[in-house]
């Protein structure tokens, strides 16, 4: 009772956030024109969003409290399915499991354990983040209406499809290598008594060290928040049949067959970026958000990620 009390109350708590968090990120916010359907000059007028607290705001009065625990269901699932994993496999003094942190197994034994997880829940962290932002209103307990709201016609056929998005493995493998290779093991260099369980006296560690692996941890913000404002908005770009002309737009006209209730009753929360131009890889991707909407959209919400940096390599 007491596991599942803790549960439900994290997840009351982290939903709402994560969820206004992906949507932050996702949002798509071009500062340049745009040509219309007859080539004409037109200036972006989609919703300017500036930070996570006014995107937390818009979401509750666009969509409600319903608004803000979209993504409710596979977030529990997934949360479930892990923590039942980690009693029977792991011990009490090693639950630990997030985007920061992982159940302490020696070097190779956390990148393998961070590398397997990922893979076993990259089809879920798609499904949440689409369910997080997409405009229409999924029920709760339908989950085969859901997935034919997010999923491509494609993507419901070949459902390994999904692991192949462009650019998006690549950006969940630079990102856990650049923790457990990286922060970890410049913490393993400097200051090891963090590794063990417990407290270490200040007297044990060397204050010089400590600063610098602090400012070490501090400044990987620089490179893990653009992986993760990357891997954001690869997850939530579907996958179509082919690159052929129009096959787009065929697969849209399947979609449209079935008819779905929107979310917001007179605009959307976000804007999302047309799926005819897609990202074609993690390096294509950052350069065009880059190129579109400027380095500041790399970097939205940053300071969360300093905060899970930092958590994760002092615990």
């Amino acid at each position: 009772m007491i596991v599942i009390g803790s549960l439900a109350l994290s997840l009351a708590i982290l939903v709402p956030l994560s969820g206004a968090l992906v949507r932050f990120r996702a949002h798509y916010n071009p500062k340049g024109l745009q040509l219309d359907s007859e080539g004409g000059v037109q200036p972006h007028t989609g919703p300017v969003i500036s930070s996570f607290f006014s995107m937390l705001k818009r979401v509750h009065r666009i969509e409600g409290w319903q608004g803000l625990y979209k993504g409710l269901m596979p977030s529990l699932l997934s949360t479930l399915v892990i923590t039942i994993f980690l009693m029977i496999f792991l011990s009490d003094s090693n639950l630990r499991h997030g985007t920061y942190s992982a159940p302490d197994a020696g070097g190779v034994g956390i990148l393998v354990y961070s590398m397997f997880a990922m893979l076993v829940s990259l089809p879920q962290v798609i499904i949440t983040n689409r369910a997080i932002t997409t405009p229409h209103k999924l029920p709760y307990l339908n989950p085969i209406y859901s997935l034919r709201v997010l999923l491509t016609p494609t993507e419901r056929r070949r459902p390994w499809i999904l692991y192949l998005t462009p650019g998006l493995l690549a950006a969940k493998v630079a990102h856990i290598a650049y923790i457990v290779l990286g922060l970890r093991s410049i913490r393993q260099l400097l200051v090891p008594l963090l590794a063990n369980a417990g407290m270490p006296r200040i007297e044990e560690i060397s204050t010089v060290k400590l600063v610098i692996f602090f400012v070490i941890a501090l400044s990987s913000t620089t490179i893990l928040t653009p992986l993760e404002v990357i891997s954001i908005r690869l997850s939530i770009q579907r996958n179509h049949a082919a690159p052929e002309f129009n096959s787009i737009s065929q697969e849209e006209e399947g979609d449209a067959n079935e008819v779905t209730e929107y979310a917001g009753v007179e605009e959307d929360v976000i804007g999302l970026r047309t799926e005819r131009e897609p990202y074609v890889g993690l390096i294509d991707c950052g350069k065009r958000i880059i190129e579109e909407e400027g380095w500041g959209a790399l970097y939205r919400a940053w300071w969360l990620t300093s905060l899970g940096s930092l958590s994760g390599a002092f615990s």
